[in-house]
This record gives structure tokens, sequence and C-alpha cells, in this order.
């Protein structure tokens, strides 16, 4: 179950992050907290279609809502980031494997010539 609930979580993750505008949001949270008004200044969209952003990117687990008197700031939450990277690691990890195995490969090809 641990293992369909993780495999979840990235697709999640991938889905939202597959966005330009969404992965922009992102880049500027990552500076503090902010506003949906503050999130679409950058935008030629309204403020509803930025906020139809942040709820994929909630849903996602990648950004939370506070609340501050009247006001709501988004704030990004790194964890299915760091869960993304961590699976991405390991294919990284392959490759380059490959590439080294590939590598010695073709150095005992030219040392045969």
């Amino acid at each position: 179950m641990e293992l369909t609930a993780t495999l979840d979580r990235l697709d999640a993750t991938f889905a939202a992050l597959a966005d330009p505008t969404r992965r922009a949001i992102l880049a500027r949270l990552a500076r503090g907290e902010a506003s949906v008004k503050e999130l679409a200044e950058p935008f030629a969209m309204t403020q509803p279609a930025v906020s139809k952003h942040l709820k994929v990117l909630e849903r996602a687990g990648l950004v939370s809502r506070g609340r501050d008197a009247q006001r709501r700031p988004c704030r990004l939450e790194a964890q299915p980031l760091r869960d993304a990277t961590e699976w991405l690691v390991g294919y990284r990890q392959f490759w380059a494997e490959s590439y080294e195995r590939l590598e010695s490969l073709l150095g005992e090809l030219q040392e045969d010539r």
C-alpha cells in the first residue's frame, strides 16, 4: 500500500510540475509567501485562473495556504519535491552506471583496432 501511495504522490507532483505557469508559481513561492493577487501579477491571467493552478498545486501537496487576518498567504511545501528528487536520483545513478559501462566498452573496442 505504501508503494501505491508514494507513486500516487509522485504522479500528482509530476502532473502539477508539467505546467509552466505552475512551475513559475512555485519559483515565486520559493522566495517566500505570497497572496493570490501577488502571484497573479506577472501573468496575463485572472486571479481565479491563478487560483485554479494553486488548487492543482495544493492537491499535489506542493503549496499550502495559511490565514493571516483577511489574507490567505500561499507557501511552498518542499516535501513532495524532495520525494520526486529522491525518486529521480535512483534513475540518475542507473544512467551514470550505464554510461560508465558504455565508455568502458568503447575503450575496449578502440584498443582492439
